[in-house]
């Protein structure tokens, strides 16, 4: 199938096609001709997968015909968890609709109220927003939803992950009752499914198979790290080695990625960051000159890093574990690509063992731990029995090991100090209290990351 075969305005096809898109992926195949006919939608998709074309097209589509509702409120509204990913929408929504320039714009948390207000104070076609500042207008009465015709929830599990469920419903609530509704998300659980009850109306679904597992040529590894300056020591002791060709960084934050490219670039490496703060542009110069070979490491977050696709990437580091698992199948998928092989290395502190244990979950599998020479951890990981599904069997001993014996029965320490006492000799724990981490030695190191 073409996008000319699924009936979209002439103006929008001119679009895509000028962006060099023939061939809708299958999640734009089945939810487009769907959202067009006017039915609420659940899309169950990987991102990456196409979805944003696949709920924007529709909505250019439903701007074509004029409004019958008078007022200045959107007749489009998408919800994002992110600014990164509102901006993602908003790119999207500009790219396809150029032609007849929908009025469109964004209410993001943490950005100024004056340019809000003043989009607000007109018509307005198409508002991507947060939860939590949509409903702050909402309540302040600067914005109203009479007109709205089509309410797009994007990475909905995503959104009640974050904790917007109270904020979702309060928006909805004041929507109006005949409006399209989709839902776009990577996951569906229990309590996605209980929103989709509560929001849409007789939906179709739309199931793509979520990729779970990773590529077999990519090696997956582990690094405990105590602090963020243990985290900085790994990572220069692994950028050293020459067998590090090429390699992709993922820090969690913009700020990070930033401060992360300027030491690597201090220590003489060929590094750059990448993020959603840098413009178009900015973002495509430092991609084209990562495939020329002038830079050889790329600190990025998640969003910049979307559809990157630089060959020769030997290396993916993860300086920060992903909040949500798919994005680590997502991150190291970056390697291993065009059935060459490939390196992930993860770092975890304290802080993210319940980030690793979603992953693990995820992936169906633990992820082996190693230790640098002269960069041991002073922690010892403690991962939940349930962190990753085992075969049948298994099992998982006190220690978090597959098989019934200790890490110190095994010939690889004592799980407490090497000062030779046994695991006995630990501080006794308040009864019920499982640690995550524990030290060895008496004093934790500061976490500053």
């Amino acid at each position: 199938m073409t996008f000319d075969e699924l009936g979209l305005n002439a103006a929008i096809l001119k679009a895509v096609a000028d962006c060099g898109y023939t061939t809708p992926t299958p999640v734009q195949e089945q939810s487009i001709p769907l959202a067009m006919a006017g039915h609420d939608l659940i899309a169950t998709a990987q991102t990456g997968t196409g979805k944003t074309a696949a709920f924007v097209l529709p909505a250019l589509q439903r701007l074509a015909t004029p409004s019958a509702v008078p007022g200045k409120g959107p007749r489009i509204l998408v919800l994002t968890p992110t600014r990164e990913l509102a901006g993602q929408v908003m790119e999207a929504a500009r790219t396809y609709g150029r032609s007849f320039r929908p009025r469109c714009g964004t209410l993001l948390g943490g950005m100024p109220y004056r340019e809000q207000l003043r989009l607000l104070s007109a018509p307005v076609d198409i508002i991507v927003a947060t939860p939590g500042r949509l409903l702050d207008h909402l309540e302040r009465g600067s914005v109203r939803l009479d007109r709205l015709e089509m309410l797009i929830l994007d990475e909905a599990d995503r959104m009640l992950d974050m904790g917007f469920s109270e904020d979702m419903e309060k928006i909805v609530a004041r929507a109006p009752s005949d409006r399209q509704t989709m839902m776009f998300t990577a996951t569906m659980d229990a309590t996605v499914s209980r929103m989709a009850e509560r929001m849409l109306r007789n939906p179709q679904r739309v199931e793509l198979a979520v990729r779970t597992t990773s590529n077999a040529l990519i090696e997956q590894r582990l690094h405990v790290a105590d602090s963020l300056h243990h985290k900085k020591e790994l990572l220069n002791y692994l950028v050293s080695d020459e067998k590090l060709t090429r390699a992709i960084i993922f820090s969690a934050t913009k700020r990070d990625a930033d401060e992360l490219a300027r030491e690597l670039t201090r220590n003489g490496h060929q590094a750059a960051a990448l993020h959603g703060d840098m413009n178009q542009i900015a973002r495509n110069k430092t991609i084209e000159r990562m495939r020329r070979g002038g830079i050889r490491l790329l600190v990025a977050t998640d969003v910049a890093a979307r559809g990157l696709d630089v060959t020769g990437i030997s290396h993916v580091i993860n300086f920060d574990l992903p909040r949500f698992a798919e994005d680590y199948v997502h991150r190291i998928g970056r390697t291993g690509r065009a059935g060459a092989s490939g390196i992930a290395i993860s770092f975890v502190s304290r802080s993210e063992v319940s980030y690793l244990e979603k992953i693990e979950r995820f992936i169906g599998k633990r992820l082996p731990e190693q230790n640098i020479e002269g960069l041991p951890p002073l922690a010892v990981l403690r991962r939940s029995a349930g962190g990753a599904k085992r075969p049948a069997g298994s099992g998982a001993n006190r220690f978090g090991k597959p098989g019934g014996k200790s890490n110190a029965s095994q010939g690889q320490g004592k799980p407490w100090d090497n000062s030779g006492k046994s695991a006995s000799a630990r501080p006794r724990r308040t009864p019920g209290y499982q640690p995550v981490v524990e030290y060895r030695n008496r004093r934790a190191p500061s976490e500053t990351h």
